[in-house]
């Protein structure tokens, strides 16, 4: 069986497990009421600039024990649309095993959908979502799937792909889309363009999401992984999402010329 190893751990995460849980609890928020929610987005950078929201994030929403995640591919290895269907991914916190069942289900659903473990080895925006999803709920299992692009059409069949396996598999399933928001520009700025996406994204309009990323050039880097959570999601009958946090990198930093900024969007 093929393990994914972590390839940031003790980058954008502490590598000892002990050390990991506190850091991840000192982001957490007790007695939040636990939204039950169709899909969310969250952020993907080191959790020092980004776990806040993240934190605020899977506090705030009811982590179920199967979880479909996907991310943005930043390296460029591999197919374009690339799942893994079978093994474990690994972190400090423990392995946690791909749920097969559901991952073959998707894929006979969408046939470009490729069983591909070149695009999810070096790629980080899945690997640092699961020790928070382990945090919560350490019974999870996954469905990793890695999004370098694609056309309107396709990445609404994949998401009404994703639904449909859903809506056939027995039990609870939340969709994790990976996503940080604007990249390296002053933070006036990245506020009010990514204002412009996340408007898009709790109107579920995952046309007009794509549409304002490139009129108004908006480096949202999970922007295709996004289409087909938000397709996915209004397939399963979702009718708004919710801003739960948002804060850039500068908040961190001080240096508030050149940030990321991070959402932390709940579709309900």
């Amino acid at each position: 069986m093929f393990i994914r190893e972590a390839i940031v751990s003790g980058q954008f995460y502490p590598s000892n497990p002990s050390k990991l849980k506190a850091l991840i609890q000192s982001f957490v928020l007790e007695k939040m009421d636990k939204i039950v929610a169709k899909a969310v987005i969250s952020p993907h950078a080191g959790y020092i600039y980004s776990g806040s929201v993240a934190g605020y994030l899977f506090s705030s929403v009811k982590i179920p024990d199967t979880v479909v995640l996907l991310g943005p591919n930043h390296t460029g290895i591999g197919r374009r649309f690339a799942i893994m269907k079978e093994g474990e991914w690994e972190t400090p916190l423990g392995k946690v095993k791909i749920n097969t069942e559901l991952a073959l289900s998707i894929m006979s659903r969408f046939n470009k959908l490729e069983d591909d473990i070149y695009a999810h080895l070096r790629e980080h925006s899945i690997e640092v979502q699961i020790p928070f999803l382990q945090f919560f709920n350490p019974s999870i299992s996954i469905v990793p799937l890695c999004i370098m692009g694609g056309s309107l059409a396709d990445l609404t069949r994949l998401g009404i792909a994703v639904a449909d396996a859903i809506k056939s598999y027995n039990s609870d399933v939340l969709i994790v889309v990976s996503s940080d928001m604007s990249h390296y520009i002053p933070h006036e700025e990245a506020k009010k363009r990514d204002a412009k996406a996340i408007e898009k994204i709790v109107e579920l309009d995952a046309e007009g999401l794509l549409e304002v990323c490139k009129r108004y050039d908006i480096s949202m880097c999970g922007v295709y992984p996004a289409v087909s959570g938000i397709s996915a999601a209004k397939s399963l009958e979702a009718k708004e999402g919710t801003l739960l946090k948002y804060t850039t990198s500068g908040e961190v930093s001080g240096d508030f010329d050149y940030v990321v900024g991070y959402a932390g969007i709940a579709i309900k």
